[in-house]
């Protein structure tokens, strides 16, 4: 097991009890952790009340033709960018009718992928009016390790828009 697994867990757990207080839901897109956010959402006995679903778009095009990244941001810039994790949020969020869609594009190593060292992982976020943000996080260790943290990382950022916001006013 992981190290950064059980807080992972714990984090799933608090961010369906702050949805599910609020009546709300969420979706994923992942890239770099390849389905596990969802996987660790899914753990929670009673998350279908909360949890849409989510998307896994390894490859770069799937981001473009299953959540609408624009082909020439993707060409321009690459799947691992601010403007990227922001569009895949948004993507998800409208493809499965969420309040909030949690999206995660980065470079889990175990070296550097166009020129962005491992480790470099961006989080977007989109929540109920439609604003979208990312958040750049650095980490270091191995393939695993980036991948939980970047877990943890997403996690706790959603769970901290859903707690900051108010129903139907939450701002991102």
């Amino acid at each position: 097991m992981n190290p950064a697994e059980p807080a992972a867990a714990a984090l799933a757990a608090r961010v369906h009890r702050a949805l599910l207080e609020r009546g709300m839901t969420c979706a994923t897109a992942e890239s770099l952790t390849g389905g596990l956010i969802g996987a660790h959402l899914t753990s929670v006995p009673g998350v279908s009340a909360t949890y849409r679903g989510g998307v896994v778009t390894y490859a770069t095009d799937t981001k473009a033709s299953l959540l609408g990244v624009p082909e020439d941001l993707l060409a321009a810039e690459g799947p691992v960018h601010p403007g990227v994790a922001e569009a895949m949020a948004a993507g998800v969020r409208r493809l499965l009718a969420a309040d909030f869609g949690l999206a995660v594009t980065g470079v889990a190593g175990p070296g550097p992928q166009d020129g962005k060292p491992a480790g470099t992982v961006y989080a977007g976020l989109a929540g109920p009016g439609g604003n979208a943000r990312a958040l750049l996080f650095r980490f270091t260790g191995d393939r695993s390790g980036i991948r939980y943290r970047t877990v943890e990382g997403a996690l706790e950022l959603l769970d901290s828009a859903v707690r900051e916001g108010v129903a139907g006013n939450t701002r991102l």
